[in-house]
């Protein structure tokens, strides 16, 4: 059930309203101009209860580190101080590459502090995507963690990035960088609220993801300081934490999902985030975090599902988890029945983008439909709208789009950094465009289809890949799946299923034939996959998004 505790510090930033089922029907964000994340949130959470936990970390190895808001607003500020005693001040776009270390909330707390803008970034990351990135946001200094390439990668792209002027190294040393770590010990944990110009404001840029660039270089997508308040809906109406319990959302600190589900409204609830270092995802492992510490809520992308249903799970205790939600691609029918029947848990699924917060979501409260996105969130006016720009009705699909016709609402981002002219092509007509295509029921839930430039036109037909995949999914043989178009030169395009097998299976003519045939008899004929390739895994993005646009390189 979504938290109604009334002492958390969320409450007084927001008016609300529920149905007599108790789900959420409308909501309101009320805050000031001079609003800080920083200052008003994570200091006075450690004002009113410095001793409540704020996150707990451990990684492969067994170790641990438990921190308090008291904790964080010190080693925020202490972060605050080295910032600007190495030139950092309000505006100046810092890189933040720390994977899954505790440095990453403290010193993403005192860029906040400082009025810089935040940049975080995949450790995977090579010289040539460095480069591009430095110059592009003009980034004056980064932090990176020690371990892994990054730092190589970083002095490869230096001698073509003049703006790069201050290195850190975190979670290590190394020569010729800052060790922040050592810094942060010898800093002073105080640090006055700036003022007069050095001031933050609700409109300034606080945050940037580059996103993935599937069709061409990177965009940088910004959010001001008012973009946390809209995670309030996140993590108290969708996660549902609960005061004092460990949230757990899986995401690399590289990934917008990190502060989707292990920073902003977990901390605006109270509720103490728990950070599992890996490196590696290891079904068996997380699954034993979850049980060892006691997780009570918990999020990731649909990946992570499937490959805890690839184990014994009667093997686990699971009862501590209240509540399960899933983001980042588009889920199953198949893997959320399964993972009910084995655990009782029903997955919540929640839609949104890096320019955006939770769009659309099955609240806490909202019976699940397996497979569909769910409603609205009441924070955006969100729907479905044909190439006009009309909504469409029940049964058609269209793209998903957020009304801006009265101003843009909190949590969507400010615009593309440098490109005026990407951001006037999503935001036209009083309509903010995702590029994702769906249709609405008649109970008013959204069904995923795909993106705009993911959708299979064969022989005049229009196929969403997700639809393939759900019935793919169906097959005990498939772990993982992703269709794609094949060119095709009679129907234009096919369907092509790029197949990962469970274990036990292998490829055979005979297999793909009785694939195919599934297909066939589970769905319109016209929509079977007509080519079948098996593979040792998928493309993925840092975020765990399958790249269908690498699998479509090699139709």
């Amino acid at each position: 059930m979504y938290s109604t505790y009334k002492e958390a510090l969320y409450k007084e930033y927001v008016n609300e309203t529920f149905d007599e089922n108790g789900l959420l029907t409308n909501l309101e964000f009320k805050f000031d101009k001079s609003f800080n994340y920083g200052f008003d949130v994570v200091d006075e959470i450690a004002r009113r209860t410095p001793d409540a936990l704020a996150m707990l970390w451990t990684d492969l190895q067994g170790n641990e580190r438990r921190f308090t808001f008291s904790d964080i607003s010190r080693l925020s500020n202490k972060a605050a101080n080295v910032f600007r005693a190495h030139g950092v001040r309000k505006g100046d776009r810092v890189m933040i590459v720390l994977k899954r270390h505790y440095q990453f909330w403290y010193a993403m707390m005192g860029l906040c502090k400082v009025g810089a803008l935040a940049i975080p970034a995949t450790h995977m990351l090579f010289a040539h995507d460095f480069t591009y990135r430095f110059n592009a946001a003009g980034v004056s200094a980064i932090i990176v963690t020690g371990d892994g390439h990054a730092c190589e990668s970083v002095e490869e792209a230096m001698p073509e990035s003049p703006t790069l002027t201050t290195r850190f190294v975190a979670h290590g040393k190394r020569e010729g960088w800052l060790d922040f770590d050592a810094e942060i010990e010898a800093a002073s944990d105080v640090f006055e609220r700036p003022t007069g110009d050095e001031a933050t404001t609700v409109d300034d840029k606080m945050l940037m993801y580059f996103t993935s660039g599937t069709t061409g270089l990177p965009k940088m997508v910004w959010h001001s300081f008012s973009y946390p308040i809209a995670h309030i809906v996140t993590a108290a109406y969708w996660h549902c934490v609960e005061r004092g319990k460990l949230h757990l959302t899986v995401a690399d600190t590289g990934w917008g999902k990190a502060v989707w589900g292990k920073l902003y409204g977990q901390w605006f609830c109270e509720a103490p985030v728990f950070v599992y270092d890996f490196d590696k995802f290891v079904a068996k492992d997380m699954l034993d975090m979850i049980q060892k510490y006691q997780i009570t809520t918990f999020c990731a992308p649909p990946t992570i599902f499937r490959f805890f249903l690839a184990e014994d799970l009667s093997q686990y205790d699971l009862s501590c988890v209240h509540h399960t939600t899933i983001a980042g691609e588009a889920l199953n029918p198949e893997v959320y029945n399964d993972f009910y029947r084995r655990t009782g848990l029903k997955l919540s699924e929640g839609f949104g983008q890096t320019e955006t917060t939770l769009t659309v979501c099955t609240l806490g409260g909202l019976e699940p439909k397996p497979g569909s996105m769910g409603k609205p969130s009441p924070a955006y006016k969100a729907d479905i709208v044909d190439a006009n720009g009309k909504s469409v009705r029940p049964g058609e699909s269209g793209e998903i789009v957020v009304h801006i016709e009265d101003g843009k609402p909190t949590g969507l981002f400010g615009g593309y950094y440098h490109d005026d002219e990407k951001t006037a092509e999503v935001c036209r007509d009083g309509l903010y465009h995702t590029g994702d295509v769906a249709w609405r029921d008649e109970d008013g839930y959204f069904w995923y289809v795909g993106r705009t430039d993911d959708l299979i036109k064969s022989s005049g037909y229009r196929i969403g890949p997700f639809e393939v995949e759900s019935v793919l999914m169906e097959l005990p043989q498939v772990l993982e799946c992703a269709v794609t178009g094949a060119p095709d030169p009679v129907r234009g395009q096919v369907v092509k299923a790029t197949i990962v097998l469970n274990k036990g299976y292998e490829p055979s003519d005979e297999l793909t034939k009785e694939i195919q045939n599934y297909v066939k008899t589970n769905t319109a004929s016209y929509k079977y996959p007509r080519i079948v390739e098996y593979v040792a895994e998928l493309p993925k993005t840092i975020s765990g998004k399958i790249r269908r646009t690498e699998l479509r390189k090699n139709n």
